[in-house]
């Protein structure tokens, strides 16, 4: 066989400038060290602790780093080298948390994908990134993930490798006999002789300005943006989340979202918790049975969720009052905007601090603090975690605007990177003057603190999922019956935001909603991406200039839910 050359990964980023960086250095903030140093440092302070805990394993901070060496070793034998890129689509579990120190140590770069993700997005972010190898869950219920990487490692040039958890590995394929499909667990075992292992990786370990790993957003098609992480800026986030959320050694976190988000990573999240010598607590999911059980066994101090979970949480609250809480200190909130009505909720029924949270994978992260008046978190997400975040909102024609007022919020800052991966088009849009213009409309009150308005972006934001209206749209025009197509965010008391599709059929065609969910669904979309409601029309109302215009899209479907009052109808 022979390799596909594969591009330096930096080729494909937007440096911070030289002043800029050196300024970062100098205030202490980049430290020039990778992640995975930083776990071990807490490691060698306490090795006996034990820092990851999920239903089938109890690991201490020892058992951690001899596992995370020994999956670097066998990824290494598999051919795999620092600036190598993998996709690690996995669930909830120790293994991910394992395998992702792994690539840390090794300088191997993970992009963080979601067991949602079908062929289109995984197939987009494999050949934008160059990935050498793909992590797949083998048993779930619902999707066969080992055949779509079989198929993926038959059409993607730079795919050698398919690594499956549970389920049988023999199912996948390789490029050839000699590098077949490999089973997760064999590769988490320890290192087997720990201490060389570890001498070895630490002589070779990746300095701070490398690549730790791609984050992936939203995009305007079906493949994700790619945002690059380095070890200085996501490692700098992480550990400043936790002195922000005050979480150390004592401290236990519970990952319920799906740790190919940001948010349970590094919000603080895993890493600001293993960096600081906690304990991680993975979830399989936000289901409260499960969550409560486990925040009791542990005595979890902190957890992350979104404002639906929120929503399940107090009702389940409600019908079993008697799940021991009394751990829990403090509940973040984020991804989309938490209702005051549920904020005012959550430290009388669940005993607990409320902190609101606002972050985007491109980097800004806004907390409330602990020690914040009440008005401010209960009706703020927050304001910039680092000093040096720099916060700019403008009216439409890019001009400043005083606090209080609304308008679009720009940010830069020391883990805001300045453009995505491989993107220049798309960078010219969403960057301006080294600014990233996050589509959100914020208002800045006078203490700091944001107050999220809406979205100026074509983007829906589902639960925290963000999905280009786009990307609906395309799915409805692969039925030759619907001659127009707009998709817009339809308010929700749960989620936020669900899809709504309004369509144009063609003249005595019919369309309806199974229909274009089907078709989505067989080009390979996801299934959080499928519109929840259809609304048939004669015509798309048009602004001045002819395009479509989705304000008054919006207001139509709001007053079609205010009318009704009741449950969604799925047509017009």
């Amino acid at each position: 066989m022979v390799a596909t050359p594969i591009e330096p990964s930096a080729a494909g980023t937007v440096p911070w400038p030289a002043d800029a960086a050196a300024r970062y250095v100098a205030k202490g903030y980049w430290d020039g060290r990778s992640i995975a140093a930083h776990i071990y440092a807490a490691a060698d302070r306490d090795p006996d602790a034990i820092c990851l805990v999920d239903d089938h394993a109890r690991l201490t901070f020892r058992e951690l780093t001899e596992r995370a060496d020994g999956a670097a070793v066998r990824l290494r034998e598999l051919g795999l080298r620092a600036d190598d890129r993998v996709v690690l689509q996995l669930p909830n579990c120790w293994q991910f948390v394992v395998l992702t120190v792994a690539c840390l140590r090794l300088g191997v770069i993970p992009a963080m994908a979601l067991t949602a993700h079908r062929r289109q997005e995984i197939s987009g972010v494999v050949a934008l990134t160059d990935a050498k190898a793909l992590f797949v869950p083998g048993d779930d219920p619902d999707f066969d993930h080992q055949a779509m990487a079989t198929d993926l490692v038959s059409s993607a040039p730079s795919l050698d490798h398919v690594l499956v958890l549970g389920g049988s590995a023999s199912r996948s394929a390789s490029r050839s006999a000699s590098r077949s499909a490999t089973d997760i667990a064999g590769l988490c075992a320890p290192a087997e002789h720990p201490a060389q292992v570890r001498a070895e990786l630490d002589a070779t370990a990746p300095d701070g300005t490398a690549i730790a790993l791609f984050l992936l957003s939203g995009g305007t098609t079906g493949v994700p943006k790619v945002i690059a992480r380095t070890h200085n800026d996501y490692g700098y986030m992480a550990r400043q989340a936790a002195r922000v959320c005050r979480v150390g050694r004592d401290a236990a976190y519970l990952a319920v979202l799906p740790l190919g988000h940001g948010f349970p990573m590094s919000g603080p999240g895993v890493l600001g918790t293993l960096m600081a010598g906690g304990r991680a607590v993975i979830a399989p999911s936000p289901a409260p049975q499960r969550a409560f059980a486990l925040i009791e066994r542990e005595r979890v101090t902190i957890t992350s969720v979104v404002p639906a979970i929120v929503q399940r949480w107090l009702d389940y609250r409600d019908a079993t009052p008697d799940a021991d809480l009394g751990s829990l200190q403090v509940l973040q909130v984020g991804a989309s905007k938490l209702t005051e009505q549920l904020a005012r909720r959550v430290g009388p029924e669940l005993g607990c601090a409320l902190q609101q949270v606002y972050g985007m994978s491109e980097g800004l992260l806004c907390l409330t603090r602990p020690d914040d008046p009440e008005d401010a978190i209960l009706n703020t997400q927050g304001r910039p975690v680092c000093p040096d975040d720099e916060l700019m909102v403008v009216d439409e024609q890019g001009q400043p605007v005083a606090d209080g007022e609304p308008g679009v919020l720009l940010t830069r800052g020391p883990y805001t990177p300045r453009g995505y991966y491989h993107a220049p088009e798309l960078n010219a849009r969403a960057f301006v003057d080294g600014w990233y213009r996050t589509g959100d409309i914020v208002r800045r009150r006078p203490d700091g603190n944001l107050v999220i308005e809406g979205r100026d972006k074509d983007v829906i934001n589902r639960g925290g999922e963000k999905i280009p209206a786009e990307e609906v749209e395309d799915g409805a025009y692969l039925l030759d019956s619907v001659r127009q197509a707009a998709a817009v965010a339809m308010p929700d008391p749960v989620l936020g935001e669900r899809i709504c599709l309004y369509a144009v059929p063609h003249k005595g065609r019919s369309v309806s909603l199974d229909e274009v969910r089907d078709a989505m669904l067989g080009s390979g979309a996801a299934r959080f991406k499928l519109p929840e409601r259809l609304v048939l029309v004669d015509d798309l109302p048009r602004t001045p200039i002819g395009k479509i215009d989705k304000k008054v899209l919006r207001a139509d479907i709001a007053a079609r839910l205010a009318d009704e009052a009741g449950p969604l109808a799925q047509a017009s």
